[in-house]
């Protein structure tokens, strides 16, 4: 108050001076080197006046920047250390998070918001966000990437953080929550929002609004002409196989527009060849798919092909075959139907032939399954066709549409690992490891095995009687080592010369044989006949006592 009582009172003194001046008219004479001025008196007072408070200021200003320069120099030296600091703790930070470093992110965002503040720079909350996903905190990044969608700046990376965060928990609506919102809020080139979104109108089977989304794409200049053409291509595709029994003529229209977008795209011809079979217009789908077919061989087309009229007999869907086959020849695909055609048709030798040439050229499963329905059909031999059965077993898989490591027995237009449209591959899928081996664990030896005394073995010349065993061992001079043993005999032919062979060693006589261990034979010349019995008492049990014993036809053979 004090203040704009004092500016009151200077302006009018001020005012009261000129006044004054003004009413007392005069001039002032100046020389100055050698020059003569002549300025009226009341502008030479207002010159000076001016003059003076302008002195005054800037003497004011360089005092006061001479007493307050130490300050100003440390506030500034203080301001760009902190800046440079901050910066570079955030930038050391972003960079340790990325590389998953959690410890290193986290100190350095403890850093950089001691000398940052997020108002100034917005990227400390997405470090923030970041360290608390690396360690774990799962409510903290999600509220984390929440602050940041209420920043304008920061909307669209705050969205997708909580989209990945939704993603990885598996909360697929609220993932397609949040890319439906940052879809609408970003132009069509945001790649991962556009996706997700035709990732879910193609889930709904909303065709209509997938075909929108491509069309805005086009005009985003996001992707390329060939690569928009083969997005509309297929969901054209997925559109009329929506409607190809409902709806032949819509089918027919959309299917051939999507073939004429792209030529190799098999489901397009299938299904419009399909739409015009069942309109009978045979020739014109038979063409699309013979064009198809020299463009890339597929089951799916040759079967189509082969089956286009209902009323076939299976030498007609034969010719067919032959005829789609002639049209590119030395090809798996071409081979394996005319092979399944030829078996149908109950040619069994040309459907051997092709199904082998298919072993020759690319090995796979059904090529072995056809053989053992070929075999079984044409020979009944059940050997061979469990033969066939085991190689199909090991056997390479069979090309199938492939999308992302996700194997279908369908084409889709979508992925649904990943969403990405367009992404199905008609190849081998990967074959899966086998199982990890687990080694059998050792035996655990506890002490030295104790070796049992080794009995006496009687050789007994053939034809001779099964004698006792037991008092053949009494005899011996043997103790039983176990109880309740059973008897074995063995029987050993006299041994021949084998007639002009190689020569070989001499084999020695029965009688010129030595025992392992020497033993008292005394008793063993006891029988009549005078052949030798063996005796062998052994843990587990041989054949039974009722059993006689077999008669060995060549070498030595123990029952």
């Amino acid at each position: 108050m004090l203040r704009v009582l004092f500016y009151l009172v200077i302006v009018a003194a001020l005012g009261f001076g000129f006044a004054w001046l003004a009413d007392r008219p005069g001039e002032l004479d100046v020389t100055f080197a050698g020059n003569h001025y002549n300025v009226p008196l009341i502008t030479a007072v207002a010159g000076g006046i001016v003059a003076i408070v302008a002195a005054i200021l800037i003497l004011w200003w360089l005092v006061k920047s001479i007493i307050q320069s130490p300050y100003t120099l440390r506030r500034h030296f203080r301001a760009r250390k902190r800046d440079r600091g901050g910066y570079q703790s955030l930038s050391t930070g972003l960079i340790a998070a990325g590389a998953g470093d959690a410890e290193a992110a986290r100190r350095m965002t403890k850093q950089a918001g001691q000398l940052l503040s997020s108002d100034q720079e917005p990227l400390i909350k997405l470090l923030e966000a970041q360290t608390a996903m690396l360690e774990g905190r799962t409510e903290d990044a999600r509220k984390g990437f929440e602050a940041m969608v209420d920043d304008p700046e920061t909307r669209l990376l705050g969205l997708r953080g909580l989209y990945i965060e939704a993603q990885r928990v598996g909360a697929h609506d609220a993932a397609r929550h949040y890319a439906a919102e940052a879809a609408a809020q970003a132009p069509p080139q945001l790649e991962w929002a556009s996706s997700a979104v035709m990732g879910q109108f193609c889930a709904e089977g909303d065709w209509d609004a997938a075909l929108k989304l491509v069309d805005a794409r086009k005009q985003a200049l996001s992707h390329s002409k060939d690569v928009v053409k083969k997005e509309r291509a297929a969901l054209l595709t997925a559109k009329a196989m929506a409607v190809v029994d409902v709806d032949h003529a819509q089918a027919r229209t959309l299917a051939l527009e999507a073939n004429k977008l792209a030529p190799d795209l098999v489901p397009a011809a299938v299904v419009a060849a399909r739409a015009l079979f069942s309109d009978g217009d045979i020739r014109k789908g038979s063409k699309i798919l013979e064009a198809a077919w020299k463009r890339f061989p597929h089951p799916d087309i040759a079967s189509t092909y082969v089956y286009a009229r209902s009323g076939d007999t299976a030498q007609d869907r034969l010719k067919r075959a032959k005829h789609l086959v002639s049209l590119r020849s030395n090809n798996a695909e071409g081979s394996l139907a005319l092979a399944r055609a030829a078996y149908e048709a109950g040619d069994y030798r040309l459907a051997r032939d092709n199904a082998e040439q298919v072993l020759r050229a690319s090995p796979r499963e059904s090529a072995y399954l056809l053989l053992a329905d070929i075999e079984e059909a044409e020979t009944g031999d059940q050997g061979k066709v469990r033969e066939w059965l085991a190689r199909a077993v090991k056997a390479p898989r069979d090309p199938a549409w492939t999308a992302d490591g996700y194997v279908s027995e369908q084409w889709s237009p979508v992925s649904p690992v990943t969403g990405r449209l367009n992404s199905f591959e008609w190849k081998v899928p990967v074959v899966e490891l086998a199982p990890p081996v687990i080694e059998a664990e050792k035996p655990e030896i506890k002490g030295p095995v104790e070796t049992k005394p080794i009995n006496q073995i009687v050789l007994a010349e053939p034809g001779g009687e099964k004698a006792d065993v037991t008092a053949a061992a009494v005899r011996a001079g043997n103790k039983p080592i176990v109880r309740d043993v059973e008897e074995a005999v063995v029987i050993v032919p006299a041994a021949e010369p084998v007639k002009g062979g190689p020569s070989m060693p001499p084999v020695p006589k029965l009688d010129e044989m030595k025992p392992p261990v020497p033993v008292d034979v005394t008793g063993a010349s006891d029988s009549e006949d005078g052949q030798h019995h063996a005796h062998i008492v052994v843990d587990d049990p041989g054949v039974d006592e009722g059993q006689t014993a077999q008669k060995a036809q060549s070498g030595l053979r123990l029952f």
